[in-house]
């Protein structure tokens, strides 16, 4: 065990503070986790970092991945199904076996917490955006937030959209679900200290947590934990050396994105005890280059002028297999019909160009190479056909001069991401050692717990939001529980 990480309660003289339940951090899961634990009739003691509530989802544009037959799904005329949801989940899943009876359960419980979050007054309007788009610029509600559409996904399971944006315009939802959801923590009377930095978990004679040691203003305190202690303190994104050694593609053009205070701490934490982690390499990745939706009908390109994505694709999915591409070298290529300056990232027109074999020699291609991509993708567009990536027929079309040629490789393009990975927890959050045993008093949920995401290529926009909240709930009331 780290000195630094751990104490024993041996050596604290005097607790400045005392609860039933000590949860650091107060984004998504941290919340939720407070309220059940709270809810359920025992005291709740939250330490954050920051001079405010909300984490990283406070940035967020408010996605929850939900499914299964919400309200706002039957409203908008959607049928879906626990059976689809779960099928669509477990497909784009890398390693599903690992995390099987999570997902089986999250879809279960799908529409139940969709109607937990709508009791606590968090806001979802019974509307539909149908474009293509990373984030409605409306508040509208629905938006196909995967790649629920996208081959092979769409061939094993029913296609249906999932992502339910919180009632606000743009990207601001986030911090109206943090703001509800924290206005009724302090109804339910639970203390929060705001500005604490947690230094240390303290652990008795038998190893069981019991407590924690933190820093306010320059001065060292601690807090007793009579059932438990519950991290939900953020992912790693923001430490260079965690992600040097775990991450390595954040720190070579990939700008992190989350909030300043993910450091790690809470993985640390449980690696100091023994821990397991789990998908610690695991990001979400994105360089969208939509909308304009019209740039989905354009193809995407590597340095050996080939297609290798269905670019009607999830832009997390593009994101991460582009950046699997030789050199991390791809471009968009479009013609006068369908090419529009991106939106999200900025990225650079190079240039227009009058033939493919122009754009060649431009981009220093083997010769024919896109001379043979474009005319077989071409030959099949002409029918509504793409046999060699499938993607989906509303975005095929025939390109044809003049063309537009868009910068999209690392080092080039503005790509972004936050980790994935965290430790290795049960269904109920308990935080698991590397043999599987539980460590008693620790639990864990959110960014630096692995429940359901692995990886950008599987991962849906509100993925995180949606499974934080569901398993900070369930944290919340399994650590309540505790005799």
């Amino acid at each position: 065990m780290s000195d630094e990480l751990i104490l024993q309660a041996a050596d604290i003289e005097q607790w400045d503070a005392q609860a039933d339940v000590v949860v650091i951090g107060l984004g998504a899961a941290g919340v939720c986790a407070s309220i059940e634990a709270q809810a359920a009739g025992v005291s709740v003691h939250v330490l954050e970092r920051a001079s405010g509530a909300g984490g990283t989802t406070a940035l967020a544009a408010g996605h929850l991945y939900l499914g299964g037959g919400t309200r706002v799904q039957k409203a908008c005329g959607i049928e879906d199904s626990v059976e689809d949801m779960y099928n669509y989940i477990m497909a784009v899943t890398p390693n599903p076996a690992e995390c099987e009876e999570k997902i089986r359960l999250y879809c279960e419980q799908s529409v139940d917490h969709f109607n937990w979050l709508v009791d606590q007054g968090v806001p979802f309007k019974d509307s539909i955006y149908e474009e293509k788009a990373v984030v409605q610029p409306t508040d509208d509600c629905l938006i196909w937030s995967g790649n629920e559409k996208v081959w092979p996904y769409s061939e094993k399971a029913t296609p249906a959209p999932r992502g339910h944006k919180v009632q606000r315009e743009g990207e601001q939802g986030g911090s109206l679900l943090i703001e509800v959801l924290v206005k009724n923590l302090e109804t339910l009377g639970a203390t929060i200290e705001y500005d604490c930095g947690a230094k240390a978990l303290v652990v008795d004679d038998t190893g069981q947590v019991v407590g924690v040691s933190y820093k306010q203003f320059g001065e060292m305190k601690t807090v007793k934990a009579d059932k438990g202690v519950v991290l939900a303190c953020g992912g790693f994104t923001q430490n260079k050396e965690m992600l040097a050694e775990y991450a390595p593609v954040m720190t070579q053009g990939v700008t992190p994105y989350s909030n300043p205070n993910d450091k790690g701490i809470g993985i640390q934490f449980g690696q100091a005890l023994g821990a397991g982690i789990a998908h610690m390499g695991g990001l979400l990745v994105t360089s969208a280059f939509y909308p304009p939706a019209s740039m989905l009908k354009g193809i995407l390109i590597n340095k050996h002028g080939k297609r290798f994505v269905n670019e009607d694709s999830y832009h997390g999915r593009t994101a991460a297999l582009s950046l699997e591409q030789d050199d991390g070298i791809v471009y968009h290529i479009a013609d006068e019909a369908t090419y529009g300056k991106p939106t999200m990232m900025g990225q650079e027109l190079i240039d227009g160009y009058e033939t493919v074999e122009e754009i060649e020699v431009a981009l220093e291609l083997p010769q024919g190479s896109l001379v043979e991509t474009m005319t077989n993708y071409n030959k099949h567009a002409e029918n509504g056909e793409d046999p060699e990536m499938h993607k989906y027929r509303d975005w095929i079309q025939p390109l044809k001069s003049p063309f537009a040629v868009t910068q999209l490789s690392l080092g080039k393009s503005f790509y972004m991401g936050f980790t994935l990975g965290g430790l290795t927890v049960s269904i109920d959050g308990e935080v698991l050692k590397e043999d599987g045993r539980v460590i008693d008093g620790l639990y864990a949920a959110g960014a630096c717990a692995s429940n359901i995401a692995q990886d950008s290529n599987g991962y849906s926009s509100g993925t995180c939001i949606g499974e934080s909240t569901f398993f900070g709930r369930r944290v919340g009331k399994r650590v309540a529980a505790e005799v």
